[in-house]
């Protein structure tokens, strides 16, 4: 490809509400281009990283015994209310009516359409098991799309569906998934981490994560590194603490004014955040106020709550509610003289607590010297808690490590949780009726480029992996009025076709700092810069990975870098 003729534009200049490396550099480097908030275009370029990406996928996923179907994007409702999830999967569900009235949705995942297509052919134990998958455009109102890629409102997803007999049967789908997955990841040079993780709005049996860390992720991965525990720390479980021993002090009545936030009341009272107690106030599903209290040096999981809730619908009580409910003020709320209608619960993090700060409903007062038992009484106690640094591994105790991480696959087992509800059976050898055992298992497409550019950058732009990158090598004239080094662009160029390397010919009347520029903003993986040495014979590579250069002979050049590339494919 001559770069002169190809559709490609980079830019110069960040673009101003880019965060993350990843969305900064895809947009720069002309890969993709935003149409609206969580909605990209991709160009040339980048549909050829895509279709790279899609293949390594696609190549796993038939090797695995998988068979590629294509759903559709427009989904009746129907499917989803036999499952239920036509209320349930929340306010991320683009919904839409046809000219007759009748409910779709824009498929933000494909269980109800695919055990509809099953249960439409399959009946008898004979053709079971099966894993069904395909590469398809989803869409998922986000109510924060961001960082480009990594979170949109319409992305491309690898979805499989496995479909089998019995528990066993699906374990070994399940198994053999978890195997396609590493080999995908390390197909695409991707360093993952396989966590435990929640089964969400999917629903299900158990689920794993596979996830990079990045700084621009948004999961929290713990991850214990004595016996090798990963999860999704919203499904991580922080057990209750030992009791405190401590002689009880007398319980105090103190003002404490301005004091809205546990910096300014540990700071004003001179206790630590750990002694006190703090509750937040939540509004559920609208109208249902629901306490939780939790201790002052611990932030609240509200993935925890939504799971505990059952529900998403649920915010922080503004400033009126709480003093219409309580008649206090924001950071003075606490568990004395509750309206009947309040639910509260206690995070296991508050347990055993000895001469705690803790408000009772006042502005500008808190209790000084509370204890449990003497001077207020525990309720529900409840895992709430945000897990940080340090926290116990619930399987060997040691201290965890507490990343963000970016989910590129989750794959769930999802028992009969479709199978029955839709009635998708199958008829064993004796003749009875069974409900199909299923699983499902996602790749983000889209996400995985994102996730390639933020592990593979640097300051001058992106480092693309042999086998995912756009172009394998960039022939750079560095003067293309100069006939010589002209003829000797051209003649590589043409070998490097005919050597089957990926190549694209920078002729562009550019000075030799901007296409250097451009071409390390893009990221191939080997550079080939004909100049001024061509008169003795000789062209430079260099290595974009390792920033290698050393010289070549020019009838020589091709062959070494197609011996290179071929190396990083194996």
């Amino acid at each position: 490809m001559r770069w002169s003729r190809y559709f490609w534009h980079t830019s110069k200049e960040d673009p101003a509400d880019a965060e993350a490396p990843s969305h900064r550099l895809l947009i720069k480097g002309g890969f993709i281009k935003q149409v609206s908030s969580g909605i990209y275009e991709f160009t040339p370029p980048g549909v050829r990283v895509l279709r790279k990406v899609e293949n390594i996928v696609r190549k796993e996923m038939d090797r695995s015994g998988a068979q590629e179907v294509l759903l559709t994007v427009l989904n009746p409702a129907e499917l989803w209310k036999e499952t239920g999830r036509w209320d349930l999967y929340g306010r991320e569900l683009f919904t839409l009516k046809d000219r007759n009235g009748r409910d779709y949705c824009l498929g933000p995942t494909h269980e109800e359409e695919i055990t509809d297509l099953v249960r439409s052919f399959v009946n008898s134990y004979r053709q079971l098991p099966i894993i069904l998958y395909q590469i398809q455009v989803k869409f998922r109102d986000e109510k924060r799309s961001r960082f480009g890629l990594i979170r949109g409102r319409e992305f491309i997803m690898k979805d499989a569906y496995s479909f089998d007999t019995d528990e066993m049967s699906a374990m070994f789908s399940y198994e053999n998934m978890k195997f396609a997955y590493d080999r995908i990841f390390k197909k695409l040079r991707l360093k993952t981490l396989m966590v435990e993780a929640s089964v969400g709005a999917i629903g299900g049996i158990s689920s794993h994560e596979f996830v990079v860390l990045t700084d621009y992720g948004e999961a929290r991965v713990a991850y214990c590194e004595t016996c090798g525990y990963a999860a999704n720390a919203e499904i991580v479980k922080l057990p209750k603490p030992q009791e405190e021993v401590e002689e009880e002090k007398p319980l105090q009545k103190v003002h404490t004014p301005n004091t809205d936030t546990i910096e300014k009341l540990s700071s004003y009272l001179n206790v630590p955040p750990q002694k006190i107690i703090k509750a937040l106030l939540y509004i559920v599903e609208g109208n249902r106020p629901f306490l939780f209290l939790i201790r002052g040096d611990r932030n609240i999981d509200e993935n925890k709550v939504e799971a505990l809730l059952g529900t998403d619908n649920f915010r922080l009580a503004q400033e009126e509610e709480i003093w219409q409910l309580l008649r206090t003020k924001k950071g003075f709320v606490g568990p004395f003289n509750l309206p009947s209608h309040f639910k509260v619960y206690w995070d296991n993090s508050t347990y055993g607590i000895k001469n705690t700060v803790i408000a009772l409903n006042e502005p500008d007062y808190h209790y000084v010297g509370a204890n449990p038992g003497r001077d207020f009484s525990y309720g529900e106690f409840v895992d709430v808690c945000q897990v940080e640094d340090k926290d116990p591994c619930p399987k060997c105790g040691s201290p965890l490590k507490v990343s963000k991480g970016l989910e590129l696959g989750h794959i769930f087992l999802l028992g009969t949780r479709y199978s029955q509800p839709m009635r998708a059976y199958y008829r064993d050898p004796q003749g009875e009726e069974k409900p199909i055992i299923m699983g499902c298992y996602g790749i983000g497409i889209s996400r995985c480029i994102s996730a390639l550019v933020e592990q593979c950058h640097d300051d001058k732009g992106i480092k693309w992996p042999t086998p995912v990158a756009p172009f394998e090598l960039d022939l750079i004239c560095i003067n293309t009025s100069d006939q010589e080094q002209k003829d000797v662009a051209e003649k590589l160029y043409t070998l490097a076709l005919e050597y089957g390397i990926e190549a694209i010919y920078d002729d562009r009347e550019e000075s030799p700092g901007f296409k250097f520029a451009d071409a390390d903003l893009c990221g191939f993986p080997y550079r080939i810069v004909i100049g001024k040495k061509v008169k003795e014979g000789k062209v430079e590579i260099q290595n974009r990975h390792t920033g290698e250069r050393w010289d070549a002979d020019i009838e020589k050049a091709i062959q070494e870098v197609k011996v290179l590339i071929e190396e990083d494919k194996k």
